[in-house]
């Protein structure tokens, strides 16, 4: 099983999949993004902004990810900003021919509380402006996001908190048959 954690930089993907994995047994977090880091040394591939943009990006995040549940089993917890449309389709679709149960939520904060957030924001630095200038296109997104994902607003709440809403939606998903 895949619990997906979806939503724009600094909605608390990062600090909810590390509380998620002490809740969860056999969870492990599974960081796509480093997936991109490496395909950024592979030399003759087009420039893009965002390594999503990479068609092989997407396949090997799938078969990473179906690999990795083939060979220690558990839960894989995938705190991964996907804004594409088209590439969160190709994911998922990827992931259920794989046979993998995904379980996708959208953490939501409002957009005060959003932009503290990035900026205050000690571990990446160098990375503020960029995501702030993101922030439009999560609000573009929230449309497809929110028809595609379980919504959690992390607005105020502690992450310990949220990651119990996250279970708690996997759990009545799980019994739903969903």
């Amino acid at each position: 099983m895949i619990i997906w954690l979806n939503g724009t930089f600094g909605a608390g993907k990062t600090t909810t999949a590390k509380e998620l994995v002490r809740l969860i047994p056999k969870a492990r977090i599974f960081d796509p993004e480093e997936v991109g880091f490496m395909l950024r040394h592979v030399p003759g591939l087009p420039e893009v902004s965002d390594f999503q943009d990479w068609r092989p990006w997407r396949g090997l995040v799938v078969e990473t990810a179906s690999q990795l549940l083939d060979y220690v089993g558990g839960v894989l917890v995938v705190p991964q900003t996907v804004l594409v449309e088209q590439y969160w389709a190709e994911i998922h679709s990827g992931l259920e021919k794989a046979g993998i149960p995904v379980h996708h939520f959208l953490l939501h904060t409002d957009q005060d509380t959003l932009v503290h957030r990035i900026e205050t924001d000690t571990v990446e630095t160098g990375a503020r402006q960029w995501r702030l200038d993101h922030v439009p296109d999560y609000h573009t997104a929230l449309s497809w996001l929110s028809r595609e994902a379980e919504i959690i607003d992390t607005t105020g709440t502690p992450p310990a908190q949220v990651a119990r809403a996250v279970a708690a939606g996997v759990e009545a998903r799980s019994a739903g048959g969903q």
